[in-house]
């Protein structure tokens, strides 16, 4: 499958490579998912699962990040019924989603509530700070959604006097879950 191209900007930066590949990878979309994502940014998890699902919904509060969704999705091939939707969650969210990722902190009790009430079988969720990454992992176990936990950081490799030296990125605490008993954290049956 070819690499995502994210030529649009939306300041907030895209959900890096590596952690979208451990998100997909946790998500296990099919063609017959329905995938919705909550505050879609620069479109790059958008993009992602709609090489893999048959309809993304995509929402995105702030006009400016929803277009550059959209634009970005216009750059890459993909198969699925798309919907983008100007509205801050959980207003906005669709009805009988497969799979949920919540790519922001913000109004994620809500989203979990929406998550528990429609029965959704896979949910994940990223945060890079701390202090949420507990509080939201708590919320998760509340609902008696939370599956796993797992907190990875990715650092890259650039040339220094003629060696190899690493930049790190920020860690990143991914929440996974299910609001349906029969689903395994890997998205399969346990």
């Amino acid at each position: 499958m070819a690499r995502v191209a994210l030529p649009h900007d939306a300041k907030a930066g895209p959900t890096k490579p590596e952690v979208r590949s451990v998100l997909l990878g946790k998500l296990g979309l099919g063609p017959t998912d329905h995938f919705v994502e909550v505050g879609s940014c620069t479109g790059a998890v958008t993009v992602e699962a709609a090489r893999r699902a048959g309809q993304v919904t995509a929402l995105e509060r702030k006009p400016e990040r929803l277009s550059v969704t959209e634009r970005n999705l216009a750059a890459n091939d993909h198969d699925a019924k798309i919907d983008l939707r100007a509205a801050e969650a959980p207003e906005g969210l669709p009805e009988n989603p497969d799979a949920v990722f919540l790519g922001g902190s913000r109004n994620y009790e809500a989203v979990l509530e929406y998550a528990v009430d429609e029965g959704v079988d896979r949910v994940v969720m990223n945060v890079s700070r701390l202090e949420v990454a507990g509080a939201a992992t708590e919320a998760f176990r509340e609902r008696d959604l939370l599956d796993e936990v797992v907190q990875f950081q990715v650092s890259h490799g650039y040339e220094l006097a003629g060696a190899t030296s690493f930049d790190s990125e920020n860690p990143v605490y991914m929440l996974i879950g299910s609001a349906t008993p029969d689903v395994a954290a890997d998205g399969g049956v346990p």
